[in-house]
């Protein structure tokens, strides 16, 4: 049994077997876009996981030691090096997209040793130290369970103290010190220093991401859309050459639909960080913007960008939704998907597409699935009589219409109160993945948007 393939390997069609994430790496490697070196463990090794009680079968980290040795010969870094460290993620990715529902680790083989590597390749120090910061957080959070908030804690307070409003002005000494209580705080709740070996980091990684498939959130999930095991059955575990889109105002990281998911209109929509990694954008830690503004900021990597659109939409036939970084003004593609659209959306894109020629007649109705047609009967607010009802406060509307409600603030009260009868609106300062049991009770609308309620 082969445990993993290297994305110039992969068969970009077969999402049963490296997941849809791994998939379109694979895929995207062979049209030759940017894609970072890197590899993936298979949906197989996830279904062997579980049958041999929650262990990792043998042999499967040696032959991820020699994958990693395919990623130094290509990258000319080297893997738990003080000098010229090689730092990679390791993400979750089932044959079914699942946005959210499993884990992802980013700059993973950091420690006390190869952050003064990475600080001296990048003549960096605070890129290097904010990677570490990160890399603790998240690896603590999702293979320890260690509770995300007591990380945030401490980063607002250090922003409080050198009085800044974002992350991203915190200094080299702020940095330090947030790193120090970072692992006080993961040795409080674990017991046991930070691993250093990155050879352990990664494999814990690996098990945690083979974990989080029977996570609640992502049982959920399944359950809701019905996802049995013969749609997909276990998930793959992309491991990736990491790309900083945190080395400076050279750098960004963005997530973009290369059609607007909400109305279908052809035009890219999304949005972007100067300055950040990929979980800022999607865990709505800092505000981003709109990708239109990256043309007067990066106006080469938008034209990238756009191309690069144009030519996996081609290629996919569906409208896609695309992760990407750029360091230091160099483009990189980090995922492709078909994009989630609403009924509407699915509609005027159906149309459009045949007739660009893209897709068949046929096609274009079969895209909109039956159930999809009940959001077109939700009811909405009249746009025109909004100018004489101005907003209290303004969001991301999350409800495919409008809605009435109590608004509550608290997710296990609002999934109480919605069991108990009560129409709920959750209004959420930022969504996480922890939220997603609650999304299916009685869940509206996210951050601070209610129109109505």
């Amino acid at each position: 049994m082969k445990f993993s393939y290297f994305f110039n390997e992969g068969d970009g069609k077969n999402k049963k077997l490296l997941g849809g994430k791994g998939a379109g790496l694979c895929e995207m490697t062979r049209l030759g876009l940017p894609v970072p070196p890197g590899f993936v463990i298979t949906t197989e090794v996830c279904q062997k996981y579980y049958q041999n009680n929650k262990n990792l079968p043998t042999g499967l980290m040696s032959e991820v030691k020699k994958n990693i040795a395919k990623i130094e010969k290509k990258t000319g870094k080297k893997f738990g090096s003080a000098t010229n460290p090689l730092l990679v993620s390791v993400r979750s990715g089932a044959a079914i997209s699942m946005p959210g529902m499993m884990d992802t680790i980013l700059n993973l083989g950091l420690n006390d040793q190869t952050v003064i590597g990475l600080a001296t390749k990048s003549n960096n120090h605070r890129f290097a130290l904010d990677s570490h910061r990160r890399f603790i957080q998240l690896f603590g959070k999702v293979v320890f369970g260690v509770n995300d908030k007591k990380f945030d804690e401490v980063l607002e307070k250090a922003k409080r103290e050198q009085n800044v409003v974002l992350d991203s002005y915190l200094n080299e000494p702020s940095l330090k010190k947030v790193v120090s209580e970072y692992k006080q705080i993961f040795e409080s709740h674990v017991g046991k220093q930070f691993p250093s070996d990155p050879y352990k980091q990664l494999e814990l990684a690996i098990e945690a991401v083979f974990k989080s498939w029977m996570g609640e959130r992502a049982v959920v999930y399944r359950e809701r859309y019905k996802i049995t095991e013969d749609i997909a059955n276990g998930t793959a575990v992309s491991v990736v050459a990491m790309i900083f889109g945190n080395m400076g105002n050279d750098s960004a990281t963005g997530v973009v639909f290369t059609r607007n998911p909400g109305d279908g209109t052809k035009k890219l929509f999304g949005e972007y960080l100067v300055n950040a990694q990929g979980e800022d954008v999607v865990a709505g830690i800092r505000t981003p913007q709109p990708i239109d503004e990256l043309v007067k900021e990066m106006p080469q990597t938008y034209a990238q960008l756009v191309k690069t659109c144009e030519k996996l939409e081609r290629h996919y036939k569906e409208p896609q939704d695309i992760e990407f970084t750029v360091e230091q003004g160099k483009f990189y593609m980090l995922q492709t998907r078909s994009a989630k659209m609403n009924a509407t959306s699915m509609i005027k894109t159906s149309v459009e597409m045949e007739k660009e020629k893209l897709i068949s007649r046929e096609r274009a109705l079969l895209r909109l699935q039956p159930d999809e047609l009940e959001q077109l009967l939700h009811k909405t607010i009249d746009p025109l009589a909004l100018k004489d009802h101005p907003p209290l406060v303004r969001g991301i509307a999350a409800s495919p219409g409008a809605a009435t409600g109590v608004v509550v603030f608290d997710v296990k009260k609002a999934v109480r109160m919605g069991d108990g009868g009560v129409k709920v609106i959750l209004v959420r300062e930022e969504t996480k993945p922890e939220d997603v049991p609650a999304f299916y009770k009685k869940v509206s609308c996210r951050q601070q948007d209610c129109f109505g309620g």
